[in-house]
């Protein structure tokens, strides 16, 4: 890993690493995955890929860029025949952007060809690397994923499945896997089910993905979630389930609900439209404030904004109009033109704002550097007040679980009091959905401060398991290199 991708100073949107999907014997998979990726497009924008198997030879595609504009026309399934393929969609957060990260990544091991989509982040990434670069490891990425290629390496098990128990034994972190061998197809999820992972059925055929939306898109049936620290193993016998790893108490991440997820997806059970509205609902119960109208900052904010709205009787309105075709590579060369940047994506409704009292509602605040700007946007149409609302709590501390979220000296709420926010961003009252409200909303009972019910350090500085490359990095770690690591290691 070498760090997060560098991004402009203004950039505020946070950006999950990736989405994954997986079929087994469906007839042109190549084009079945595709379908797959495009619903997992929220979850990673900068590069995708797909790897098919035809029962000899395996196939594979990788491109920078979105599903629709590389993996089209009907010559895909002739480019990547196959029954059986696994896909990936890419947002990078270890390792860098270049193509020779971008994944599924593919490898000849002695057991045979190995393809490998992964969804997280590996926090012991580094302290691995440096261990098999310094065994005579030779690696041809900057990516995390392809330490798991090497550890399949280098077991010497004899069984595949065996081989991938005995490498994921020696990662921690949150990750969501989906493998394909030229028998089988393997999905594994972290421990603590960090990132999501679902089983899904079309026509009798099973699928992996990282949320069920790609399910809905090609036709499938949801099972079931992937449980946390389980590896499903699909082949011509069927799924067969394995726990390999001592059982702990699940913390799915809460950000997948605050905004990773798409709205129409359901996550370890739970709608996550109707958790986001829960959340709206709350934050007006907690924060309400006298007002014209409640507007989203689209689209992530809407579905909070209809639950602010219908607790707190105030009309929902679209006061911003978001442009869905701003151009991924718009170059914003001068502070000036950078300055006018937000208007590409979001445009105000003079007709709604002028002369009213605005509940701006947002998913959550970061920098803060974003917000301002549409702040500035709204006063600027014509509203007579803006009350900043954010249906998360303030994050506090960055993640490393597969969120490029900045270091903590560039987080809003971290450097700064609520009125010292509160005048950064240039509004008449700024509000945040407290932890309890959060959890209220996911109708998880109160929040267990003994093991938290969910991946939550972003707000809270809980962090669910070691931090091993950091604390080597900070000069903490007593660990001797000379031990195989252990997933079971307590914060």
């Amino acid at each position: 890993m070498t760090g997060p991708v560098q991004r402009h100073p203004d950039d505020d949107a946070l950006r999950l690493e990736c989405g994954v999907f997986g079929v087994f014997d469906v007839r042109d998979a190549a084009a079945v995955t595709a379908l797959g990726l495009h619903a997992l497009q929220h979850r990673g924008q900068e590069a995708c890929g797909i790897a098919a198997f035809d029962g000899a030879n395996f196939h594979t595609e990788r491109h920078a860029g979105q599903v629709g504009d590389v993996f089209t026309g009907p010559d895909l399934v002739t480019r990547l025949p196959g029954q059986y393929a696994i896909g990936h969609t890419r947002y990078s957060t270890a390792g860098g952007s270049g193509a020779r990260n971008i994944q599924p990544m593919f490898a000849d091991l002695e057991a045979g060809g190995v393809a490998l989509a992964h969804n997280g982040n590996l926090t012991n990434f580094r302290y691995l690397r440096d261990r098999l670069v310094g065994e005579g490891a030779i690696f041809q990425s900057t990516s995390d994923s392809e330490v798991i290629l090497h550890l399949l390496a280098r077991s010497r098990k004899a069984r595949v499945v065996d081989r991938f128990i005995d490498a994921i034994a020696q990662i921690e972190g949150g990750y969501a896997l989906v493998a394909l061998t030229n028998k089988k197809l393997i999905g594994v999820r972290d421990p603590l089910g960090i990132r999501p992972l679902v089983l899904g059925d079309l026509a009798g055929k099973p699928v992996l993905a990282s949320e069920t939306c790609a399910l809905d898109m090609i036709g499938a049936k949801f099972i079931r979630d992937i449980e946390h620290g389980e590896m499903v193993i699909i082949s011509d016998t069927g799924v067969e389930s394995l726990r390999p790893f001592p059982a702990l108490r699940a913390r799915p991440c809460v950000f997948e609900y605050v905004y990773f997820a798409r709205p129409d997806s359901v996550v370890n059970g739970r709608s996550v439209y109707e958790v986001r509205k829960r959340m709206g609902a709350r934050l007006a119960r907690e924060t309400g404030v006298e007002a014209d109208l409640v507007s989203p900052v689209p689209d992530s904010g809407v579905p909070a904004a209809i639950g602010f709205a219908q607790e707190s009787g105030l009309p929902f309105e679209m006061g911003i109009i978001r442009n869905h075709y701003v151009g991924r590579t718009f170059i914003q060369p001068t502070q000036g033109v950078r300055e006018l940047g937000v208007r590409m994506k979001h445009s105000p409704n003079r007709a709604v704002l002028e002369g009213k009292r605005v509940v701006l509602i947002d998913d959550s605040i970061v920098r803060g550097t974003t917000s301002r700007k549409i702040v500035r946007m709204v006063r600027e149409a014509g509203a007579k007040e803006v009350h900043l609302r954010s249906a998360s709590p303030p994050i506090l501390w960055p993640d490393f679980y597969g969120i490029d979220m900045p270091d903590r000296d560039k987080l809003l709420a971290a450097n700064k009091t609520l009125a010292e926010m509160t005048r950064f961003l240039e509004v008449d009252t700024l509000g945040f959905l407290s932890v309890d409200g959060l959890y209220d909303a996911l109708e998880a009972g109160p929040r267990d401060p003994a093991c938290p019910q969910f991946t939550d350090h972003y707000f809270t500085g809980d962090y669910p398991t070691r931090l091993l490359d950091r604390e080597i990095a900070e000069g903490r770690d007593d660990d001797d290199g000379g031990r195989q690591l252990s997933f079971l290691v307590s914060a």
